[in-house]
């Protein structure tokens, strides 16, 4: 695992929004040269593939490894699908819900074990990375569905408290779910979600604006893949856009988004507006990083820091 050898500096701001805290994480240029390296490597990795897309973005995500001490555990159950991720000696009674991302239309929760085992092996908790059903076979609100099935599955697993976790498409379906009682799911103790995508209506002035240089994404291929996943649905239901839906009582939330990306307005307004409601809500924005940075945790301090930070805000809401 890379050594974190490069300075962090922060800057916590007083937002006039009691419950909201909001951290700047600046970037040092050496760092700034490693993520760039990054974003290029990314871009071959999933280039390099002879397959689908899906195979490419697989094999991209597979790229973060799976942390020692993992026990990986494929489950198709109930109309549930995907793996466990486990440390040894994690408790039996809770565990962290991970929802994959993948723009509705990628993804797998095979290709994000490595991932979901950084959160792990930080926690010393179990993860449950889901697999929901993708579009275009599968249109909203499947992956709603999906998730709220999973949440009650681990109920039946002796789980009685959970954490969830997601990036990007999943860290909206972790959003939009905090809608849904789920009887019979577990106790919801926090949340943490990376570059959620929390407006598929695409109003947030960082997607709009000529000014932003985003490394990954371009506005037509989100687009695109809204319209694919919602069909004829309104990109303001709260099941597909969870930032028109923000719940009364959240829990705990942490949101971790770069600065240059499309998606930085919809990880801002949403945590603006879920703190406004009287939750307690954490903004760390990461300067000059690009989507979902936290995978390369072999190449990027930060991702290895944020990750540590995730990790202890989980940490401290258990019971």
């Amino acid at each position: 695992m890379f050594k974190h050898t490069s300075e962090r500096r922060e800057t916590v701001e007083n937002t006039p929004i009691k419950g909201l805290i909001e951290t700047w994480h600046s970037l040092s240029d050496e760092e700034r040269a490693l993520a760039q390296a990054v974003v290029a490597e990314m871009g071959r990795r999933f280039a390099s593939v002879v397959g689908t897309p899906r195979e490419a973005y697989d094999f991209m995500t597979a790229a973060t490894p799976i942390a020692d001490g993992m026990v990986c555990q494929a489950i198709d159950e109930g109309g549930v699908r995907g793996w466990w991720v486990r440390p040894v000696g994690a408790p039996i009674d809770r565990a962290i819900l991970f929802l994959h991302g993948g723009a509705y239309l990628l993804g797998s929760a095979e290709a994000y074990r490595g991932f979901a085992s950084q959160i792990a092996v930080r926690t010393g908790c179990a993860v449950f990375v889901a697999d929901y059903p993708l579009a275009p076979e599968h249109p909203f609100p499947a992956a709603y569905d999906a998730t709220v099935a999973a949440r009650v599955w681990l109920g039946t697993q002796g789980v009685s408290q959970i954490a969830l976790v997601g990036d990007s498409a999943g860290g909206a379906l972790a959003l939009a779910s905090l809608n849904e009682s789920g009887a019979g799911s577990p106790m919801i103790m926090a949340a943490v979600v990376f570059s959620p995508w929390t407006d598929l209506a695409f109003t947030g002035p960082s997607f709009t604006s000529p000014e932003t240089y985003d490394p990954v994404f371009k506005p037509g291929l989100l687009a695109g893949a809204a319209a694919t996943y919602l069909g004829a649905a309104d990109p303001r239901d709260g099941r597909a856009s969870p930032l028109y839906a923000i719940p009364d009582g959240i829990p705990p939330l942490a949101i971790q988004v770069g600065t240059d990306e499309l998606l930085l307005d919809d990880a801002r307004r949403y945590a603006a507006l879920a703190a406004a409601k009287g939750g307690e809500v954490r903004l760390d924005l990461f300067e000059g990083l690009h989507h979902v940075f936290q995978r390369s945790t072999e190449d990027l301090p930060s991702a290895c820091r944020a990750l540590d930070d995730a990790a202890g805000f989980l940490s401290r809401h258990w019971r």
